[in-house]
């Protein structure tokens, strides 16, 4: 008796796994046409901006920002067509050590307080593949503006299983001079070179 109902056991759990692997699988795709067009914002919950340099060759320092915002007016017919802003505050770099953060929101860097606000306007978008996309924009960053291309990949776009309302993940690596926005200092000991990276899922705005 024991044995059949362990049996019974096993196969509704495996009957419960292969069901939601299904649903899952129906309702995520990497086509952005499965969710409708219009306003996208991030969610805070789920959204990392990082920037990564050399540091003498010795290592290579991982830093984030804490208050940012992301937003997409897509497209979904057409991505090429879609617009992209980030906005970030310098002041809420996240570095691991209070002296750092003073250090580099100071006028000598950041300079956060003549300069609150970091910025990346998309221009052009280009399709590079089924899901992949060189979003070229403006970045600003202490009234200095530079273009920046950024390499962008469609994670996914569903239905959210929690929320039941549209959302898009996305990934995005870009490459930039810091030179080109007044913080070239002590470079080349410290790479001048920094990789931007930002990972974010985008809810659909009601």
């Amino acid at each position: 008796m024991a044995i059949l109902k362990n049996l019974a056991k096993t196969t509704a759990i495996g009957t419960l796994v292969v069901a939601a692997s299904g649903v899952f699988n129906l309702v995520s795709a990497t086509d952005l046409s499965v969710v409708p067009s219009g306003s996208y914002t991030v969610d805070p919950t789920h959204a990392f901006i990082t920037f990564q340099y050399s540091h003498l060759g010795l290592s290579h320092p991982t830093l984030s920002f804490d208050d940012f915002t992301v937003d997409l007016n897509l497209d979904s017919d057409d991505a090429t067509k879609s617009m992209i802003l980030v906005s970030i505050d310098p002041a809420s770099i996240l570095t691991g050590s209070p002296i750092f953060k003073e250090h580099l929101t100071g006028e000598d860097w950041f300079d956060v307080v003549n300069n609150p606000e970091i910025v990346f306007q998309s221009t052009t978008i280009e399709a590079t593949g089924e899901s992949t996309y060189t979003v070229n924009g403006d970045l600003t960053i202490k009234g200095e503006s530079k273009p920046v291309a950024l390499n962008v990949t469609v994670n996914a776009a569903m239905n959210h299983p929690i929320t039941g309302k549209p959302v898009v993940g996305i990934d995005a690596t870009g490459e930039l001079l810091r030179s080109d926005f007044g913080l070239g200092k002590l470079a080349p000991n410290v790479s001048d070179e920094v990789t931007l990276s930002i990972s974010a899922e985008l809810n659909k705005v009601q």
